[in-house]
């Protein structure tokens, strides 16, 4: 699979991952890694936040859209 964006760019790079959100495949350059902070709780609350993060990865133009 190559990169969604690189592949828009011109040019010809191989994807290491893909977006959660859109689904895009993107190389090293155009994607976020971020840990994300996981809760648990029932309705109703109370919610309590778990003690380790879960890593995520989404393609820059996702990142940039949540970050809005």
């Amino acid at each position: 699979m190559k990169c969604y964006i690189c592949k828009e760019q011109g040019k010809d790079t191989d994807a290491v991952a893909i977006c959660i959100v859109c689904g895009m495949g993107v190389c090293m350059e155009h994607l976020v890694r971020e840990e994300i902070e996981v809760w648990r709780g029932d309705y109703p609350f109370p919610a309590k936040k778990l003690k380790k993060t879960v890593p995520r990865i989404l393609c820059v133009i996702c990142h940039e859209a949540y970050q809005g």
